[in-house]
């Protein structure tokens, strides 16, 4: 049977055409729906894959720009006192390679005096833990067992001899001869982006075509930018001093190299959860390599936790816990993905990477896939304006101002 086609009146189209009109847009919207849901799926999926195999490129551009977002305040304070930009460019790295001078200084050339030890002290550290062993004697045996089993049978023995470096350069040449190279394209990228900076927020800007969207671009930068060099700043000034008080309280304690193990905490301290307990293990294993019993080197570590907990729990929560609203749950999650893309470094870049994201979501519209399935059929989910959005939208005029954003 041929289906009536509904009769076109001359002024109006009737409701059928409406109705018929109205399902065929909602068919359509839907199809293109679901295909950029089924993009971006693969896209979520090759992503982090091609992240990792490109490790050697993502990994110090993506750096490089996370620390050039956290600078860009310093280099407009240079900027508003009259420094022409690639002059204050230049400055802020040289105060970040400072910093970074600073830390090669206090942690990894003590470091390596320490590493240089670890053969002459390790019977120390087995007596201090010889106590504790001694209750684990059936699992101490079991471990033996295996590792006879394993133990490779040939005619010949051989022996390895490792010469620890006597420099931070020799450590650097033995172990990641590209290191130097990938520091110094970060370096460029950090420099390069600084002294473009300006004119290249202006051309985004400027370049949008209509107002509102120039304006919210605007916006959308400068919360990326205060977000994160915030949250950079914050968190750093806290690291330093938790830095600080524990290489006092070690000092006191007779713990050899103080300003080495506050080092260490403060770089780890930017790692959210796994930081702490890194810094408590190795506080530990440094005190079994100074003290004489294992009790003893139980007191590092506790004087870091008691330090920490009142970081943690008191003093973070007060500075951060109004500007930095991300659920711990995401924290978890993003900390996992880039420790398993990049691995420590992927670790201290997660907590500011989600910023960013973030910051750029609740501008842009946040994926709603829940929506998608269960309910309107789209994939973006507005929520209702700001305050300084609505105050923007005011600006530019009475018709603007329209605080009831409808789902898109």
């Amino acid at each position: 049977m041929d289906k009536k086609v509904p009769q076109l009146d001359d002024d109006e189209p009737s409701e059928e055409v409406l109705a018929l009109a109205e399902g065929i847009t909602v068919k359509r919207d839907r199809l293109l729906a679901s295909l950029t849901l089924i993009a971006g799926i693969a896209t979520l999926i090759g992503v982090p894959f091609a992240l990792r195999a490109g490790a050697e490129f993502f990994l110090p551009v993506t750096a490089a720009l996370v620390i050039a977002i956290a600078l860009v305040p310093m280099l407009q304070f240079f900027e508003r006192r009259g420094v022409p930009a690639k002059l204050a460019a230049g400055l802020c790295v040289i105060v970040f390679l400072a910093a970074m001078l600073f830390v090669i200084g206090s942690i990894v050339i003590p470091m390596t005096d320490w590493i240089s030890l670890v053969p002459q002290r390790i019977e120390k550290v087995r007596t201090a833990l010889e106590p504790i062993l001694d209750l684990y004697k059936n699992l101490d045996t079991y471990i033996t067992r295996i590792a006879e089993q394993i133990q490779v049978t040939s005619g010949s023995t051989r022996s390895v001899r490792i010469e620890t470096p006597n420099s931070v350069v020799g450590l650097l040449a033995s172990s990641a001869p590209h290191l130097l190279i990938q520091l110094f394209f970060a370096l460029l990228v950090i420099f390069f982006f600084l002294a473009g900076w300006t004119s290249m927020r202006k051309r985004t800007i400027v370049r949008r075509g209509s107002y509102e969207g120039a304006l919210t671009t605007a916006r959308v930068i400068q919360e990326v930018v205060d977000a994160t060099s915030t949250y950079i700043g914050t968190i750093t000034i806290i690291n330093l001093g938790l830095g600080a008080l524990t290489a006092v309280v070690l000092y006191f304690l007779g713990m050899e190299s103080p300003i080495m193990w506050g080092g260490i905490v403060a770089v780890a301290n930017y790692i959210p959860y796994l930081g702490p307990i890194v810094s408590a293990l190795l506080l530990f294993f440094g005190g079994l390599m100074t003290y004489p019993d294992a009790w003893g080197a139980l007191m590092p570590p506790a004087a870091f936790i008691a330090l920490h907990m009142v970081e943690a729990n008191f003093f973070t929560p007060m500075v951060v816990g109004e500007k930095l609203e991300i659920s711990p749950l995401a924290i978890l999650v993003g900390l996992s993905f880039w420790s398993w893309v990049w691995g420590t470094t992927g670790a201290l870049l997660a907590v500011p990477l989600l910023i960013i994201l973030k910051t750029v979501f609740s501008a842009a519209g946040t994926p709603d896939i829940a929506g998608f399935l269960f309910e309107h059929g789209t994939l973006t989910h507005v929520g209702e304006p700001d305050e300084e959005e609505i105050e923007d939208r005011r600006q530019m005029g009475p018709a603007m101002v329209d605080t009831k954003k409808p789902a898109t």
